[in-house]
């Protein structure tokens, strides 16, 4: 016996040896010959670009599978991405049939592990990934018999790597840190079932730039069914755990070549109310820590429908909760809220806000004796049908400290007993059948913002609609009060019969604004200032439209006080330095009202009217006859300035890492809901570098347009009249028109000083003495408040008096060419020169004049870029009758002359106000036409 268990160990020891130098000797027989193989099926079958420093064959690695380990690996994405990584690996374990590397040499990749990996997904805003690297080949071209390797997959397996999905198509950003994937099944088949098993240590998802998940734990047991030829999963049964709280998941997703084919259902009964709480988001976390709850919930959660950016489609979702026997405490708080029923479904079809729906069937809890109790139905936002019912009688301050509200500081008793039935549309006149009771008592208000409360906070409400109508709806608060820095405030106001407005409002007290604005904090206004009401207003808004205002009944005063008020809107703050304002009836009137916006000053006197209707009604208008007096009025502080938007990666900036962005630039904007006649005496007026001094005369802001009529300024030392209007179409583009008449002005400072001068009448650059100018433009602006030229329209005369041109290339050149001296630095006088503008072209018509002898006659066009086409006659000494016939072409800074008089029409730029406000991109369309001069036959007098 002894014997054959001595031969026994022998034979096992043998056989043991064979096998570790099989184990030991066999990978070293086949290394170079299975990385090449390797290679070849990379090269074949990526489309990104893959590499990795060293290759080695071991049985030891993931004993007994054979394993080529490849070091230091980096797979780069697919395009547009091919120059970023989507897989990085310290080290890529290859899995290895043993059986056919040895019997037939060939090499079936059966198992890929991944240890301390980065993968990182991408999906850009047109829907373009990173991960489509494998190329997709027809089963007819796999040859059986090929000794390349193969990829034959049952096992796929990951350890603590780190997942980021970041998809800009759809706003979905995930990341899993610690994730842990074993997945088993036959992955080379074209349909085949995977079992997982997953863990992520961390998991963060947000959607939209919004965290939805912060660091939670995710276990997950799956069984899904996968095609790849449709690249199909059917997630038949997966059940995963988010922290504490079990989820059942199931459902499709099909990848489109364009987007997903959503249909899957998350569902969790009967779960623990505190399990509930683990799993969302990261605002819910630290109140959740200190809070005790209790009770049982169910969430079910639907999305089903197409995901297609391109074509705007998107998912039906949709949330149901139940939430019974439900408590909640908080950790130093004695009242907790008991009996929490509630009872939600929302509905939100295609993601289409307008269309959201959301059925509150109950919601009710206690909190010692005090209880709220409430049903809410809303169908679709715009406009929303809503059937809601509320009922409470508590102590506020217990639900903020339930919880924890520490920034907001509420306090005070409410009950309410409000019921409301219907649509809310008020431009359709509809509000919902309503009849309902507010009070409020010992208020109290203390926001982060401001340290001091706003205190004593008491009102009393009544709302009331019988029959669904705006002329039924009926408001009042009687008093409304608070205390605020120990000064009272109180209003007292009746509204019915919202179609015609009838009104009864008390108001008295004083208000520090800029105190008063820190406690209800807004982005993007800024106000300052102290405000003192004492106003009564009483009567019906029809009274005031009929001019019925024996009826009315409205008097009081509001002071105003160092009021500044900064929007996003505005470049600068406007600041009311000191204004008091009178009511009586419909008339609002103003003495000394003094304000500056940024470095301007206005000082105004005057009243306005229909002040009722422009309060209360929408399309009303405010009437108001002032005079406007100011030392300097600066427009160009007036631009509309459009504040870029900012990144949420720039937000995270620091302020010196963020590149200063400029705001984008824009015209004037003219405030339309106005009809304001003003005497204007201005002394000084700024646009775009001119001075304009003394400008005085009437002026009209109505309905958005600012007009001009009869008003007289000094400029470039002369005093001219003009009549303008002006009116923006945009905040880039705006209209204009005007007719300026200015006489016996120096040419050389209107071309130094007025940029539009100079633009229309760039010739003046070699002009020297006076001219008189009496002229009518209209047509577009663009952002920087510069003529779109094509849309210029207008004509004029331009009269020369006492002019000589010094150095101007055109005559300087046409003396060259004939000899004739006496036209270089000509000088000119009493010559009324013509012109119209129309399609970016200025047309000259004939005119004449004499110069040492000869006697010039000249008509043709040029275009506001420069571009010359002119007809010349140059009537010869001593009458004229002999005439030469010339034609000048080419640019002001380089004319061309020749002889004769047919030459090709300049090209037209026709101007389409459906493009871009600009110079540079209009929509310019060639005229070909025969000058319009043409035919004209040289007179045989020389004129």
């Amino acid at each position: 016996m002894k014997r054959y268990l001595l031969k026994t160990f022998k034979y096992l020891g043998v056989l043991l040896a064979l096998l570790l130098a099989f184990v030991i000797v066999f990978p070293m027989l086949y290394p170079e010959y299975v990385t090449q193989k390797v290679k070849k099926l990379a090269n074949d079958n990526l489309n990104g670009e893959l590499n990795f420093t060293k290759a080695k064959l071991t049985f030891f690695t993931h004993f007994p599978s054979l394993t080529l380990n490849l070091d230091n690996v980096l797979l780069k994405g697919s395009a547009p991405y091919q120059n970023d990584t989507l897989v990085s690996v310290k080290r890529l374990s290859l899995g290895i049939d043993v059986k056919d590397l040895l019997f037939s040499k060939k090499i079936d990749i059966e198992g890929i592990y991944l240890k301390n990996a980065l993968v990182h997904i991408k999906v850009n805003e047109q829907g373009e990934a990173n991960y489509n690297v494998y190329k997709s080949q027809s089963d007819e071209l796999i040859d059986e018999d090929d000794d390349s390797a193969r990829i034959d997959l049952q096992r796929i397996e990951i350890r603590n790597t780190q997942l980021i999905y970041d998809d800009k198509s759809t706003g979905i950003y995930l990341l899993a840190n610690g994730f842990n994937y074993l997945g088993k099944g036959g992955l080379s088949e074209s349909i085949f079932d995977l079992h997982t098993k997953a863990e992520i240590q961390s998991l963060d998802f947000l959607f939209g730039q919004e965290t939805y998940f912060k660091n939670k734990h995710v276990n997950a047991e799956l069984i899904t069914q996968i095609n790849t030829h449709s690249l199909s999963f059917v997630f038949e049964h997966n059940d995963l755990k988010i922290n504490r709280l079990p989820v059942d998941f199931k459902g499709k997703l099909d990848f489109l070549s364009n987007g997903y084919d959503i249909n899957v259902e998350i569902n969790s009964k009967d779960s623990n109310l505190d399990d509930f709480f683990t799993a969302l988001p990261p605002q819910f976390t630290q109140w959740h820590e200190k809070a005790t709850l209790k009770g049982k919930t169910d969430i079910f959660f639907s999305m089903k429908g197409k995901y297609i950016a391109s074509q705007n489609l998107s998912p039906d979702i949709y949330l149901k909760m139940k939430v019974r026997e439900g408590y909640v405490g908080y950790q130093g708080v004695l009242a907790a809220a008991d009996h929490l029923y509630l009872n939600v479904e929302t509905s939100f079809p295609s993601l289409d806000v307008n269309r959201v729906g959301v059925k509150l069937d109950s919601i009710y809890f206690t909190i010692g004796k005090e209880y709220f109790s409430g049903i809410l139905s809303l169908n679709g936002i715009n406009p929303p049908v809503i059937d809601a019912k509320v009922r409470a009688n508590i102590n506020l301050e217990n639900v903020m400290k339930l919880t924890d509200m520490k920034e907001l500081h509420l306090k005070g008793m409410l009950l309410a007993n409000v019921k409301t039935k219907g649509t809310y549309a008020p431009e359709q006149h509809l509000f919902p059948i309503t009849r309902g009771t507010l009070e409020f008592t010992e208020g109290m208000l203390k926001t982060p913002y401001y340290p001091n409360p706003i205190t004593d906070i008491f009102f009393k409400g009544e709302v009331e609609n019988t029959d669904g109508t705006l002329e039924t709806l009926a408001l009042q608060f009687k008093p409304l009060t608070f205390s605020f820095e120990q000064k009272p405030f109180m209003v007292n106001m009746a509204m019915q019969n919202f179609e015609d407005i009838r009104y009864d409002i008390q108001a008295k007290g004083e208000l520090d604004i800029a105190k008063i604005y820190k406690v209800f904090s807004q982005k993007g206004l800024d106000l300052e200032g102290y405000v003192n009401a004492d106003l009564s207003l009483k009567g019906t808004q029809s009274d005031a439209t009929q001019g019925h205002y024996h009826l009315l009944h409205n008097k009081g005063t509001i002071e105003l006080r160092n009021i500044k008020t900064t929007t996003e809107y505005l470049p600068k703050p406007f600041i009311i330095q000191q204004g008091r304002f009178r009511f009586k009836q419909d008339d609002m009137s103003f003495t000394n009202f003094r304000a500056t916006y940024g470095n301007s000053d206005f000082l105004m006197n005057g009243r306005m009217s229909n002040v009722i209707n422009f309060l209360f009604s929408k399309n009303q208008v405010l009437k108001g006859n002032f005079t406007v007096a100011s030392n300097l009025l600066d427009l160009d502080e007036f631009m509309y300035t459009d504040p870029l938007p900012t990144s949420r990666e720039e937000t995270e900036l620091s302020e010196s890492e963020t590149p200063a962005i400029p705001a984008e630039k824009g015209v004037v904007v003219v405030p339309k809901p106005f009809d304001f006649n003003l005497n204007a005496n201005f002394k000084k007026v700024v646009l775009q570098g001119l001075e304009i001094l003394n400008l005085k005369g009437s002026t009209q802001l109505k309905k958005g347009v600012l007009s001009l009529k009869d008003v007289n300024f000094n400029v470039i030392g002369v005093t001219a009249q003009i009549d303008a209007s002006y009116a923006d179409e945009t905040p880039k583009r705006a209209n204009f028109n005007f007719k300026v008449k200015a006489d016996n002005f120096d040419v050389q400072r209107a071309y130094k000083e007025v940029k539009l001068f100079r633009e229309m009448a760039s010739m003046a650059k070699d002009a020297h003495g006076i001219v008189s100018l009496d002229y009518t433009v209209g047509g577009k602006l663009n952002a920087d408040m510069m003529p779109v030229y094509p849309s210029l329209k207008g004509g004029g005369t331009l009269t020369v008096k006492d002019v000589q041109m010094k150095g101007f290339k055109l005559f300087n050149v046409i003396s060259d060419k004939t000899g004739a001296d006496t036209l270089k630095d000509t000088k000119l006088s009493t010559i009324d020169i013509n012109s119209s503008i129309k399609n970016n072209l200025i047309t000259v018509e004939r005119f004449k004049f004499k110069v040492s002898g000869f006697r010039p006659r000249i008509e043709g066009q040029t275009s506001f870029d420069g571009q010359l086409n002119f007809k010349m006659r140059l009537g010869l000494p001593p009458l004229g009758i002999i005439g030469i016939p010339i034609k000048i072409t080419g640019t002001q800074e380089n004319p061309k002359i020749g002889l004769g008089s047919k030459s090709k029409d300049l090209e037209e730029t026709e101007y389409d106000e459906n493009t871009k406000a600009t110079n540079e991109e209009e929509n310019t369309e060639s005229v070909s036409e025969e000058n319009c001069h043409s035919n004209r036959r040289d007179d045989s007098n020389g004129y």
